[in-house]
This record gives structure tokens, sequence and C-alpha cells, in this order.
């Protein structure tokens, strides 16, 4: 595994590496599995991995995703990247037992990898931070083989509406698009048959509420009785 930095990152990228270092730090990377674990499975089963498949996982965090992935993926290979290099560090303490995963450094518009390399590459709630998100969809194209697939899963999006309170809240810009126009910026960046999915979120709600996001557990309820956006593009064969 190798979390070497071969580049310095752009401005934007030094505001995520300093904010995600700081939330590795307090163990909010780890709490990541948590909150996120159903959504994850499901986009998992719909990602079909085969054992020699290629994986990238962009915006890994403490890479529990990529081990997921590899469990499967024994044949293959799942790349973990992220921008924050005290998240890969614990990503890397987490997956000694694992031979087939690599963590890198690097950003969502300038991946450390050759073209056409990965076939199929998987994102869970990072692509909302991502500043140019073209860019970076670009980008993600000329890492994938003809025909790989991409999963880009987010809580964050126009369409549930209390997701949207997180904007004011969160120390970093964020983008919040609508379904119809992720699907419409995912086609004009060259992917094919796009598609967007609904996931509910089927994790136990407690009876009682006492975080800060929602005034009640009927509105978590209803948060995640709407979903997190999932959605798939294709690259040309």
């Amino acid at each position: 595994m190798d979390t070497k930095v071969s580049a310095l990152p752009s401005q934007a990228d030094q505001k995520l590496q300093q904010e995600f270092n700081q939330w590795a730090a307090a163990g909010r990377g780890d709490e990541m599995e948590d909150h996120h674990s159903d959504i994850t499975e499901q986009t998992l089963a719909l990602m079909d991995i085969q054992p020699a498949d290629r994986i990238l996982d962009l915006g890994c965090g403490t890479g529990w995703a990529s081990r997921r992935m590899a469990r499967v993926a024994a044949a293959g290979e799942v790349v973990g990247l992220d921008v924050a290099d005290e998240m890969l560090r614990r990503a890397e303490r987490s997956s000694t037992a694992f031979k087939n995963i690599r963590y890198v450094w690097g950003s969502a518009e300038k991946i450390p990898a050759g073209d056409s390399y990965f076939s199929k590459v998987l994102s869970v709630e990072s692509f909302y931070y991502y500043a140019d998100q073209g860019k970076a969809l670009d980008e993600l194209r000329r890492v994938m083989a003809p025909g790989a697939q991409l999963f880009i899963l987010i809580n964050l999006y126009k369409d549930n509406h209390y997701s949207l309170r997180w904007m004011t809240e969160l120390k970093v810009p964020v983008q919040a698009l609508s379904e119809a126009e992720y699907k419409a910026l995912l086609e004009k960046h060259g992917f094919r048959n796009v598609q967007a999915r609904r996931i509910p979120d089927r994790s136990p709600t407690p009876e009682t509420y006492s975080g800060k996001w929602f005034k009640n557990a009927e509105e978590l309820k209803d948060f995640k009785r709407i979903g997190a956006l999932l959605l798939i593009g294709e690259t040309s064969r």
C-alpha cells in the first residue's frame, strides 16, 4: 500500500485535506461505515462485483467500503483514493489482512492511474465535495476501461430537502444538484446508459432522535425513506 503524496494539492483540495484530516483525528471517518452501511450494501449488490474486477474507491476515507469490495474481488484489485492523508493512514492500519487493496493519495481531478485501468468505480458520500464535478467525471472516464461502470452514491442532493440543511454547517463548499441535473451532467461528460435510483436507508431508527439535523425521529425516518441518490453510468465500449 502506498499513501505517498505525488503532487501538491489545489487550493480546493487543500481545504478538503485539512477538513477531513480533522475528521479522521476525531474518529468521524470510522463513523461513516455505521451511517452509510445499508445504502452501500444495496449499491454493492447492484455493482455485481466480479473476482477479477479492478475497482476504484473514490473518496475512500478509512477504507471500509474498499475492504468490503476486496473480499469479493479476490483475484482483482481495489484502489482506495482520498485527498486526506490521515484517512489513508487509518485505512492502511485497518487493511493489513488484504493483499489486493492499495491506498493512494490523490484528487478526483487528477487520479494517479493509467488510462483505461478500472472496470468499476464506486464513490460513497464524496462526490458533492468536488469543486469541479465535470472535470472529475472527465478524469474518471479517462481511468475507466471501455464498458466500465461508475456508481456514485450521495445523500446530499436537491431532491432530498432534509440534506440541504448540511450545506450551511459544513466547513467546506459542496455542490447540490438535482437528480435530473446529475443525469444530464454525466451524459454531458460522455457516460452512457445513465441511470438514477433512490436507495432508501433500511437501518433501524431510534424512537427518540437527539441529534441536530432533524426535529424528531419522524423526520429522520422520512429522510431515510426518500433515500440516497445512486447515479450509474457506463463508458463507451
